[in-house]
Formats: structure tokens, C-alpha cells, sequence
């Protein structure tokens, strides 16, 4: 049986006494059933990851004695940044559960001409945190010590002004040319992928004028959910760890 993993925001040491908060306890409890003296690990981005052994267990409260730490193997080398028109749903949740096992360092959810998503200020909250649960959730089972940040939903053209990064690509099942194959790998990779309706003219153009070069993926119109796995995929093959 694989030993669960547990994200927590509480500072991690060799040797420590922690408390788990309420939701993490009762998904010990509740949904992995597991006992006292039963091991897992837990971990989060500033410490790591550690051993740990259920000391006392309710479903409120976990108390977890921590032993040796654990090399984080999976954290990506590349830093990706994705903007991700907004999709409505479980397209989007998918997208972003599965741009995390693939290595996402950061997903900058877009207002785009075409977005059919409209959030108000209250709406966009929540959905920043149900995205954000899905981010960690996929951290969790991937082995994953960093997660990614999801960044607050912003316009395409504010983004775009904002965003620098040393290699910039939009996609485009228009464009003539996949990803090029430079003599040295960049250290960090920007993607701009549409919503469900696809960028605009106008948006590609801006996304050219502010330095992205435009690449396809091949000669088929992919979903919005499955571009950015398709993508990820081949850019991890090509300048990360894949």
C-alpha cells in the first residue's frame, strides 16, 4: 500500500509533535481510515517533506510524531508558467489538477473576449480557493513538495504586460511551426493557452507584439482542458524532466 502524503501549513522538523487542522484530520479519519500507529507523511513547500506516525487520532484531531526527512524527488527543474482562459466547470478543475502533475509552477486564470466565465468579486474568491484545493490535492498525490500558485483571474491584456519570461509561447492551431529546439534549455517557460472558444485575432496579436511566438500542437483543435496536458508534455520533454 502506498503511504499516504498530507499537505499542512504547519512548520515541520525532525523529532516534532504536530496537530493537523480539522479538514485534514477527518480525511485521515473519515476517508483513509487510518489508526494510531499507522504510518504516512506530510509536507509543504517552505519544509519539506517528513516521516510521520499517527500518535492519537479523532475525527477533529490528528496529532502526528515526525522522524527523518524525505528528499522531495518530484518537485519540477523547469519553472512553467501557464494563463489559462477561464473554462467553465470540470473543464477547468481538470486543467489545473492535471497541469500540476505535469509540473506547473504557476496558472494565471484569464478573462479573455471569448471567456464565457464572468466572476464577481465574491465568485472569484471562492473559485480561487476551490482551484487552489485542486492544485494541492494533485501535489499530494503526485509526490510533489511545491505547489503550484494559482494566481488571482486577470485580463489578457493586463497579463500580458506583466509577463516576462525567457521563453514565451502562445498556442495556435493556426500557427506553422510546434516548439522550437533551441541549443540551450530555458530555465523558465511562459504558455498561453485559449478558452473553449479559443483566443481572438486580436488577442494572438497582442500575445505576438509582446514577445510570445506562436506555435500548434498539431494539425487538430484540441479542448481547452487538453491543451494544456498536451503542451506541458511537450515541454517537460524538451527542456525538463521528463
Amino acid at each position: 500500500m502506498r503511504t499516504p502524503r498530507i499537505y499542512t501549513s504547519t512548520s515541520l522538523a525532525e523529532t516534532a509533535l504536530i496537530e493537523l487542522d480539522t479538514d485534514s484530520s477527518h480525511y485521515i479519519s473519515k476517508v483513509l481510515r487510518l489508526r494510531e500507529g499507522d504510518q504516512l507523511s506530510v509536507f509543504n513547500p517552505d519544509d519539506g517533506e517528513y516521516a510521520a506516525q499517527i500518535r492519537t487520532i479523532s475525527r477533529k484531531t490528528v496529532q502526528l510524531q515526525l522522524s527523518a526527512a524525505i528528499a522531495c524527488q518530484s518537485d519540477p527543474r523547469l519553472r512553467i508558467h501557464i494563463g489559462l482562459g477561464m473554462s467553465r466547470g470540470e473543464r477547468m478543475d481538470y486543467a489545473i489538477q492535471k497541469a500540476t502533475e505535469l509540473g506547473v509552477s504557476t496558472i494565471s486564470p484569464l478573462s479573455t473576449e471569448r471567456c464565457e466565465v464572468k466572476l464577481g468579486e465574491d465568485r472569484a474568491e471562492k473559485r480561487l480557493a476551490h482551484w487552489s484545493g485542486i492544485a494541492r490535492s494533485a501535489s499530494e498525490q503526485t509526490g510533489r513538495c511545491t505547489i503550484p500558485l494559482i494566481e488571482r483571474p486577470i485580463k489578457i491584456a493586463d497579463w500580458l504586460s506583466q509577463t516576462h519570461c525567457a521563453a514565451s509561447f502562445v498556442l495556435d492551431h493556426r500557427g506553422h511551426r510546434g516548439f522550437p529546439t533551441p541549443d540551450s534549455a530555458p530555465q523558465s517557460v511562459t504558455l498561453l493557452i485559449g478558452p473553449e472558444g479559443g483566443l481572438s485575432d486580436q488577442e494572438i496579436d497582442l500575445a505576438l507584439e509582446s514577445g510570445f511566438l506562436q506555435v500548434r500542437i498539431g494539425p487538430r483543435v484540441l479542448r481547452t482542458e487538453t491543451a494544456p496536458v498536451v503542451a506541458l508534455s511537450l515541454v517537460q520533454s524538451l527542456w525538463g524532466d521528463f
